[in-house]
C-alpha cells in the first residue's frame, strides 16, 4: 500500500492547532497499541511496507534502523516506543508512514493503516479537552467521530521527532571533529614506524600461506555467480567477470602452481591486483586470511639460487612469523603475469561479455558515473556490516585461543595479546555497541587500529571483504543520537543490492578518557 502526497493544503498543522477557518482538513489515520492516531496528509510523503533495516548501534531508543527509500537513507522509528508502548512482532499489517521532516524523510512504524480522514474544523477539538495516557504536548488536537463516541488523536509528529533526538548536539549534526590531531613529533615517529614496516594481505592456496603487498591489492571481492569463458586461453585462466563496467580476467592460483583443482565455493575470494594503467587481474584464492603489519627485519629475500627455480620465481621474499614457525611466501604480481596477455584476455566480443549484475562483487557496475573512490575494509558485527577506510586498518589477525586478562584494567578491555613483542589491548566490538556477547569462533578477527595514537584491537564477528566504493554512493548518516553521530557519520548506500554499510569514525571508537586508561593498562 503506497499513498503519495498529492493534495494541496494549507501549511501543516496550522488549522489543526488553532482550529481556525472553514476549510476541511485531511489526515492520514492509523492504529498503534489499540488507539487511533493521525497526522496531517500534507506531512505524509508516502506509506510503505516494513522494509529490510540495518540496525544502528548507540542510536536513539526508538530507532528500529535505517531503510532504503529508492536510494535515500531512511531512519525508521517505532511509534510504539515513542509513545511508551510495548514492542510487538511486525506482521503483514505493519506499515511505515514516511514523513517529511524539514526536507529529510523519517519513517514511523505503525501497527496498521486506517484511512484518509476528512474533518471539518468543528470536528477538531483542542488536545486539552481530553485526558489520556498520551502526553498532551505530543497532540495538536482530537478528531471527534460522527457517532459522537469514537475519536482520533492528532499527533504532533515534529514534536515527537524533536523530543527523541534532542540529545543530538549541533556539533554532532555538523560532523565536526574537535579532537586535536597528532603532534609533529608523534607524526614523525609514526612515519618512521611505517617505513620500518610493511603491510601484507595473506591468503591460502592448497593449505599454503602466501601474501601480496597491500599497495598492490585493489580490493577483495566475492566469486560471481557466472564467469565468462575465454576460448583458447591458458588452463589457469578461469574466464572474465564484469567489475565496474570493466572486464576482469580471473586466474586460479591453484592451477598456476600446478596444485590439485577444487570446486569453487563461497569461501573462495578474488584478490584484485592492478598491474599497469587500466590492467587488473583477479587472483582466485582458497580463502583470504589476514592483513598483516610486519617488521621488515623478519622478511628475507629469496636466495638467488632458489629464485631461479621455476616454482619459486614468483616469490620475492619469505616472511617469518611466530618465531619462524609460520612462513608466508610473498608473491610478486608483476612476475606472475604478462600484461600484454592480460589485455588480450579482456578483448572478449561484445555479445559474449558478462552482463553487469548488482551484487557484492560488482559495486557500481550498473552506473556509468565516474568519480573518486574510497577503499574500505568491511566487517560484520551481529549480522550488520560496518566499514572503515583501509588506511586506518593497521592489521587484521586471528583471535588467539585465550586472551590474557590483566587485573585492574578498564572494564571495556576484553584482554591483551602479545603481538610481536608489543602489548595490544583488545576490546570486544559487540560490547562497545551494547550488543549481546558471542562465543569465540574461528570466523572472528581482531582489527587493529591506532585510535588517537594508541594501537588497539577490536574483536569483530568476521571480516568480509576489501572493496572500492565510488564516492557518490557514500552519503552522510542521519543524526540519530549524540554518540552515534560522532561514531557513524557516513553510510555506504547500495540500493540496487539492497545493502547498506555503516562507516565508523576510528578516532571515535574510544573517548579521550578511555584512551588514557588503555595507555596505563598497556604499560602495566
Amino acid at each position: 500500500m503506497t499513498e503519495t502526497n498529492t493534495a494541496t493544503l494549507e501549511a501543516p498543522g496550522t488549522q489543526a492547532e488553532g482550529v481556525v477557518g472553514s476549510v476541511a482538513l485531511q489526515f492520514v489515520s492509523f492504529g498503534v497499541d489499540g488507539e487511533m492516531f493521525a497526522v496531517p496528509l500534507a506531512l505524509v510523503h508516502e506509506i510503505i511496507r516494513y522494509p529490510d533495516v540495518v540496525r544502528v548501534p548507540l542510536g536513539a531508543a526508538s530507532l528500529e534502523g535505517l531503510g532504503n527509500l529508492r536510494g535515500t537513507v531512511l531512519p525508521i522509528l517505532s511509534l510504539r516506543r515513542l509513545l511508551g508502548a510495548n514492542d510487538v512482532e511486525h506482521d503483514d499489517a505493519t506499515r511505515v508512514v514516511v514523513l517529511n521532516n524539514d526536507g529529510h524523510p523519517v519513517g514511523l512504524v505503525v501497527d496498521r493503516m486506517a484511512n484518509v480522514v476528512t474533518a471539518e474544523p468543528d470536528r477538531i477539538e483542542s488536545a486539552d479537552a481530553i485526558r489520556s495516557t498520551i502526553a498532551t504536548d505530543l497532540l495538536t488536537g482530537v478528531i471527534k467521530g460522527r457517532d459522537g463516541e469514537s475519536m482520533v488523536m492528532i499527533l504532533d509528529a515534529g514534536m515527537l521527532i524533536r523530543r527523541e533526538f534532542s540529545a543530538v548536539t549541533d556539533t554532532a549534526k555538523s560532523g565536526a571533529n574537535t579532537n586535536a590531531g597528532p603532534t609533529a613529533a608523534e607524526a614523525q615517529r609514526e612515519r618512521a614506524e611505517q617505513i620500518a614496516e610493511i603491510q601484507l594481505v595473506s591468503f591460502t592456496v592448497a593449505g599454503q600461506e602466501y601474501a601480496l603487498p597491500i599497495e598492490s591489492v585493489q580490493e577483495i571481492v566475492q566469486i560471481p555467480a557466472n564467469v565468462t569463458q575465454v576460448p583458447n586461453s591458458d588452463s589457469h585462466v578461469l574466464g572474465v567477470m564484469t567489475l565496474r563496467n570493466r572486464l576482469l580476467p580471473l586466474v586460479s592460483l591453484r592451477r598456476m602452481f600446478n596444485l590439485p583443482d577444487v570446486e569453487l565455493s563461497e569461501s573462495n575470494k578474488i584478490v584484485v591486483v592492478a598491474l599497469a594503467e587500466g590492467v587488473s587481474v583477479g587472483l582466485v584464492m582458497d580463502s583470504v586470511r589476514e592483513v598483516l603489519r610486519v617488521s621488515r627485519s623478519i622478511i628475507d629475500v629469496v636466495p638467488e639460487m632458489l629464485s631461479r627455480s621455476r616454482d619459486l620465481s614468483d616469490i620475492t621474499s619469505i616472511c617469518r612469523l611466530a618465531g619462524g614457525t609460520r612462513l608466508v611466501s610473498v608473491l610478486s604480481a608483476e612476475r606472475l603475469f604478462n600484461v600484454d596477455e592480460l589485455r588480450g584476455l579482456a578483448d572478449v566480443p561484445e555479445a559474449d561479455r558478462p552482463v553487469p549484475r548488482a551484487t557484492g562483487e560488482t559495486i557500481g557496475a550498473a552506473t556509468a558515473v565516474v568519480d573518486d573512490e574510497e577503499q574500505l575494509v568491511v566487517f560484520r558485527v551481529m549480522g550488520e556490516e560496518y566499514a572503515v577506510p583501509i588506511e586506518s586498518v593497521q592489521e587484521i589477525v586471528r583471535v588467539p585461543d585465550e586472551l590474557i586478562h590483566v587485573p585492574n584494567t578498564p572494564h571495556f578491555v576484553e584482554g591483551v595479546v602479545n603481538l610481536r613483542g608489543a602489548v595490544l589491548p583488545v576490546l570486544d566490538q559487540r560490547r562497545r555497541f551494547g550488543l549481546p556477547a558471542a562465543e569465540r569462533n574461528d570466523g572472528q578477527r581482531i582489527v587493529v587500529f591506532a585510535v588517537r595514537g594508541v594501537r588497539t584491537g577490536f574483536i569483530v564477528d568476521s571480516v568480509s571483504q576489501v572493496m572500492r566504493v565510488p564516492a557518490h554512493l557514500i552519503g552522510p548518516a542521519p543524526a540519530l543520537s549524540d554518540e552515534q553521530s560522532r561514531l557513524i557519520r557516513r553510510v555506504v548506500n547500495l540500493p540496487e543490492q539492497k545493502r547498506m554499510i555503516l562507516m565508523l569514525e576510528v578516532d571515535q571508537l574510544l573517548d579521550i578518557g578511555e584512551v588514557s586508561e588503555l595507555v596505563e593498562a598497556s604499560a602495566a
